[in-house]
């Protein structure tokens, strides 16, 4: 590879290859790429703004002296996602972290951050009557999925958070898409069963 490389036109795979090769403006530029992108994924799953920096950092930690294990045929934000992933769900099992927040985290600081961290529930142009309720049933809500096993919560926040396909979960959790479906129809049982209460 020539020795200057324009970095900013550069793909994923050539600026591995040149981080593999310890240049330090090829690690640099690979977290200027994913630092937001991991960063937001972090934070829908923690919902705490400094421990979300903190566990990116971790992630680019983790994936910068694990790059030799990365195989270019797959995407590089997938395999780096997924480390930001287990990252996250490492901390959960760890903290049993709190809930979701129907307003956002209390931790976010901008209004991209609330918007982020928060949990719509209902329509926003309803009614002040209509828009309680649906902040009650939100509350609900937050509280039945902050009780579900680590590896549900993820899936069910990638499938209705994030709005990812199942196929996408799958890739990037690195799991089989069945396991992947299994776990969030799991997920909505579990939900159903918690909430039954809300029923009339």
């Amino acid at each position: 590879m020539a020795e200057r490389v324009d970095l900013a036109s550069a793909t994923d795979q050539e600026i591995v290859a040149l981080a593999r090769e310890g240049r330090e403006a090829a690690y640099r530029e690979l977290i200027r790429r994913y630092e937001r992108p991991v960063f937001s994924l972090v934070l829908r799953m923690v919902r705490d703004r400094q421990l979300a920096e903190d566990l990116a950092q971790e992630t680019f930690i983790k994936a910068l002296n694990a790059i030799a294990t990365y195989k270019p045929e797959y995407k590089f934000s997938s395999w780096i996602f997924k480390i930001a992933n287990n990252a996250a769900i490492d901390h959960l099992r760890r903290r049993d972290l709190d809930t979701l927040s129907l307003d956002g985290s209390p931790n976010a600081t901008t209004a991209d951050e609330i918007e982020a961290t928060a949990l719509q529930v209902g329509d926003r142009t309803q009614g002040p009557l209509a828009e309680l309720e649906s902040r009650e049933l939100g509350s609900a809500i937050e509280e039945a999925i902050g009780r579900l096993r680590p590896e549900y919560r993820s899936c069910i926040l990638l499938r209705h958070v994030e709005g990812m396909a199942y196929e996408e979960i799958a890739q990037l959790l690195d799991l089989p898409l069945g396991t992947v479906k299994t776990y969030i129809h799991r997920a909505r049982n579990e939900l159903r069963g918690h909430l039954a209460h809300l029923r009339d």
